[in-house]
């Protein structure tokens, strides 16, 4: 017996430690977050394995069920976590450092997402044939003076949803509607493309404006060709008429069946923490949500603004609703 006791111990010594890891599923492209995985890597010696969804997390999810890898899903805007939530796969989460950096307005109240950056939907304006102070609300953008002159993607689009969806909690859904119509009118062509894609149409003389996210601007500045895009234009932040700026997020939920709960906990300490933050700001473009940090020199150089205080939670609830009314004025036909 005592034989066989020093030869197990001597097994258990020898074994070697089974490495930490943490499975993502990503809608956000890799070359935004794989600089963050790498450092808590390096930080914490946990691995990262990063699965790039372009589409599809809801359904493969599903048909993962019990035995899906996932740990965590990394999305933006809030519609898109909350439908992650809404489908039941995901499970609540806290911890001492989401408390303390992730201010309350940029949780679900139940803890099943938490916001990790902040990004506004602005608009780019044409600096040859914009003035400064021509464009100052959202409300603004079904005016005539705009007809012909607005590049838009599709309005069905997450981010365009839930512009509609503040517009709804703003004014109601009467309101809301007409002001689809009125933009619909102005648009100077078919809604298509990205948010950079509109701003090449400003640049080759297609329309005047656009609405896009902030974080763009930092991407097309870093690309050769998409540089001059970017130099035609400039940033313009638009408030409700009785709130402040468009703000929306990218966050994380955490899976139903997390595998790996504890390593992915360590991850999502480490993006809520002062280091985190830094590297979220200073390689993505994003707004830092946490108290004490402060956005990129180059996304600081685009001016300051008032985001809206409209919960978010209650801009994911009415998304059903922004949905339809884009549909029933056609705003992509």
């Amino acid at each position: 017996m005592k034989r066989l006791c020093t030869a197990a111990l001597a097994v258990l010594i020898a074994a070697p430690a089974i490495a930490e890891e943490v499975n993502v599923y990503s809608y956000r492209q890799p070359e935004l977050i794989e600089p963050l995985m790498t450092a808590f890597t390096e930080e914490t010696g946990v691995d990262v394995n990063l699965v790039y969804l372009n589409t599809g997390m809801i359904e493969r999810l599903k048909a993962e069920g019990t035995r899906s890898p996932a740990d965590l899903v990394f999305t933006v805007d809030i519609s898109r976590l909350a439908a992650v939530v809404d489908a039941d796969l995901t499970q609540p989460v806290s911890s001492e450092m989401l408390d303390k950096n992730v201010p309350d307005a940029l949780h679900d109240p139940a803890g099943h997402w938490h916001a990790l950056t902040t990004r506004a939907r602005i608009v780019y304006a044409s600096k040859e044939r914009v003035s400064d102070g021509e464009v100052t609300t959202y409300e603004d953008l079904a005016d005539e003076k705009w007809k012909g002159r607005i590049c838009t993607r599709s309005g069905t689009h997450a981010y365009m949803v839930a512009l509609t969806s503040a517009m709804i909690h703003h004014h109601g859904e009467a309101y809301a509607k007409e002001w689809l119509e009125g933009v619909k009118a102005n648009l100077a062509r078919k809604p298509q493309g990205n948010d950079r894609a509109q701003v090449k149409a400003i640049w080759a003389g297609e329309c005047d404006i656009s609405i896009g996210n902030t974080y763009y601007m930092g991407l097309m500045l870093k690309d050769e060709e998409q540089k001059e895009w970017a130099d035609s234009v400039r940033i313009v932040f638009p408030t409700f008429e009785d709130g402040g700026t468009h703000v929306n997020v990218s966050g994380f939920a955490m899976t139903a069946n997390a595998p790996n709960k504890e390593a992915a906990m360590k991850l999502v300490d480490f993006l809520a923490s002062p280091r985190g933050q830094e590297i979220y700001a200073e390689d993505n473009n994003e707004y830092p949500i946490a108290p004490g940090t402060s956005p990129s020199e180059l996304v600081a150089s685009w001016g300051s603004f008032t985001p809206d205080d409209a919960n978010l939670a209650d801009l994911a609830a009415l998304r059903p609703v922004a949905l339809r009314l884009t549909e029933e004025v056609d705003y992509d036909g």
